[in-house]
């Protein structure tokens, strides 16, 4: 079975200085029928006015990942981490039983792009922990990427979730299948791009819920502009 959510079904946000939509329920936007996916819970496609961000605010028992895909981005926390991620970085935080921190834009001028993840732990009352990983374009071109994963095979970024985050960039109306093991779901989202999936036509920010199938065969629909997408393969 394939479901369907469309980029402009999303929750949308306008702060001013951010803007956002939400692919699940988050803050004020609230949707039954989007409550999460297994045991993902939250994907916010974030944009950031220059000089701008969020404030030191704290998390709790929970998988947080920051994709880049324009700009820079600052991060300091409560473990005395800082860093500045830009396009090409993920960044994991495991919160645990508690971690404070605070993301701003590093420009005062340019925006910055990004997506934030949210997945819930199969652990609870962990020690806080933090990793970032620079994975560039060859890597994911017309190929899936290995960015997390729970035992950090292939130089992946580590979580405590029995689920594999993959990217992949495909160009030149490029077609890649992916298996799906039995047991297991995949919530596939376009992060840019056209494409066709077993069939099913998806564009920017679209998603799509596979339940029940055991192939997926996607397809870049441009043979202009490349299509990114971020695949996750879930226990059901």
């Amino acid at each position: 079975m394939l479901e369907i959510r469309k980029s402009a079904d999303r929750g949308h946000a306008d702060h001013g200085w951010l803007e956002s939509w939400h692919s699940f329920s988050f803050a004020k936007y609230y949707d039954a029928n989007h409550m999460g996916f297994g045991p993902l819970l939250v994907i916010n496609e974030d944009r950031v006015n220059g000089g701008k961000g969020f404030g030191t605010h704290g998390h709790q028992n929970m998988e947080i990942i920051t994709y880049v895909l324009d700009g820079a981005l600052e991060h300091k926390d409560s473990m005395g981490n800082t860093s500045v991620l830009r396009s090409g970085d993920v960044q994991r935080m495991s919160a645990g039983t508690g971690v404070q921190h605070s993301e701003f834009n590093y420009s005062s001028t340019e925006p910055v792009h990004l997506l934030q993840i949210w997945i819930q732990p199969n652990l609870q009352q962990l020690t806080p922990s933090y990793e970032e990983k620079h994975f560039n374009r060859a890597s994911k071109t017309n190929q899936f990427r290995l960015i997390a994963s729970p035992d950090a095979r292939h130089d992946s970024l580590k979580i405590h979730q029995d689920a594999l985050l993959f990217a992949v960039i495909l160009d030149k109306v490029q077609t890649i299948s992916y298996s799906i093991e039995q047991g297991r779901v995949v919530y596939l989202h376009v992060v840019n791009g056209a494409l066709s999936v077993n069939g099913v036509h998806l564009s920017t920010g679209d998603a799509l819920k596979v339940i029940d199938d055991d192939v997926l065969r996607i397809t870049q629909m441009s043979d202009a502009d490349d299509a990114e997408i971020l695949l996750f393969d879930m226990k059901r």
